[in-house]
C-alpha cells in the first residue's frame, strides 16, 4: 500500500472537456483568461469543482492569449506581479461565489519554465500570489523561494511528457516531446508517483479525458490513495 497522491489538470482553457476531467481531478488549475480562459468558463469550472469537491488552482500565464501564454517573455518584475496578482484575486472572487477558494498557485506553459529557473520572474509570480501553496517541477527556483519564505510547496511530474537527461521537459516541437500512448502515460504515472506530490496530466490534449481515467485507475491498482494535497502534513 503505498500513500496519497494528487492528480492535477489544466482546465477552463476553452479547448478542454471540463466536465470530463472534473470527474476524474482531484485538483483544477484553472486558466485565469490571461492565456485562455473567460469569466464564464472560470464561473463554470469553479461550481462544478465544488460540487465535487475538487480542490481550485490559479493557472497563472504571461499575458499571451495569442501563444497561449507558450512564448517566453522578459517581463518587468513588479509588472508581471501585478498581472499574477489580477489572475489570482478574479479567480479567487468567482471560486467564492460557487463557495469554494483557491487553495494554491501554478504558473502555465513558458512562465511555468521561466520560474523555475528565472529567481527574479519567480519572485515575482511569488509576490503576486500571496501565500498561496505553490505547485511546480522538484528543482525549480520558485518552489524553493517558496519554501524559503514558510510556504508550502508540491512537485509535480507529467507522465505525458518527455524527459530530458537533467530533469526538464522536452520541448515541445521536438519528436517524442508528447506521449499520446495512454497505456504507457498509465504506466508513467505509477512510475512518477513515488517521486511527486501531484501528477498533471495536460487537459489540452486530445486523449486528456482518456489519459485521466487510466492513470487514476492505474494509480489506485498500484495501492494508491488518490486525493488533493493542499494540506500541510500533521
Amino acid at each position: 500500500m503505498h500513500g496519497a497522491v494528487d492528480l492535477n489538470a489544466d482546465l477552463g482553457e476553452e479547448v478542454t472537456d471540463d466536465e470530463g476531467l472534473l470527474a476524474v481531478v482531484t485538483s483544477a488549475n484553472v486558466a485565469c483568461g490571461y492565456h485562455a480562459g473567460t469569466r464564464a468558463t472560470m464561473r463554470a469550472v469553479c461550481d462544478r469543482a465544488v460540487e465535487r469537491g475538487v480542490a481550485i488552482g490559479a493557472q497563472v500565464s504571461y499575458d499571451d492569449r495569442e501563444h497561449f501564454g507558450r512564448v517566453d517573455r522578459d517581463v518587468a518584475p513588479d509588472v508581471l506581479g501585478e498581472q499574477v496578482a489580477d489572475q489570482v484575486g478574479r479567480l479567487t472572487e468567482i471560486a467564492r461565489r460557487a463557495g469554494g477558494e483557491v487553495v494554491y498557485v501554478k504558473p502555465h506553459g513558458a512562465l511555468y519554465h521561466r520560474v523555475a529557473r528565472d529567481p527574479v520572474q519567480a519572485a515575482a509570480v511569488l509576490a503576486g500570489s500571496g501565500t498561496l501553496p505553490v505547485l511546480g517541477m522538484p528543482g525549480a527556483a520558485v518552489l524553493a523561494q517558496a519554501e524559503a519564505a514558510g510556504r508550502l510547496v508540491r512537485h509535480e511530474g507529467f507522465p505525458d511528457r518527455a524527459y530530458t537527461s537533467a530533469g526538464t521537459l522536452v520541448p515541445r516541437g521536438e519528436p517524442g516531446a508528447v506521449i499520446g500512448d495512454t497505456g504507457e502515460v498509465a504506466r508513467r504515472a505509477v512510475a512518477l508517483a513515488d517521486r511527486v506530490d501531484s501528477v498533471c496530466v495536460h487537459g489540452d490534449s486530445p486523449g486528456a479525458v482518456a489519459h485521466a481515467v487510466a492513470v487514476r485507475r492505474a494509480l489506485e491498482a498500484s495501492g494508491w490513495v488518490v486525493r488533493a494535497c493542499w494540506s500541510a502534513p500533521g
